[in-house]
């Protein structure tokens, strides 16, 4: 068993794509006919997504994920290691950088 797909649903669409794209995820902009626009990356086997929140979809709340990411992936300057960050949103991203 694994998981196979993990979305957030945020009123902060463009600024926690921006956040998650900074940590090495490789988020595409995405559109499935008239549904709204999003962001998704494959992980391995699981696909991970940002949508934005609505009615009927409100945003997610509190929650912890955490990313082992190679270190030529991730724009932001941090060194190797774990590093614990948050989203836009309050979530906590338990991020660990590791070296190729």
């Amino acid at each position: 068993m694994h998981t196979s797909l993990i979305v957030l649903y945020t009123d902060h669409l463009q600024e926690c794509a921006d956040f998650y794209l900074s940590l090495g995820l490789p988020l595409q902009a995405e559109q499935h006919g008239n549904g709204p626009e999003h962001y998704a990356a494959e992980l391995g086997a699981t696909v991970f997504e940002v949508y934005p929140a609505s009615d009927r979809r409100p945003p997610t709340g509190s929650l912890r994920l955490g990313f082992r990411v190679p270190a030529h992936a991730v724009v932001r300057r941090l060194p190797t290691g774990r590093h614990l960050l948050t989203d836009p949103d309050g979530r906590m991203v338990d991020l660990e950088i590791v070296s190729e």
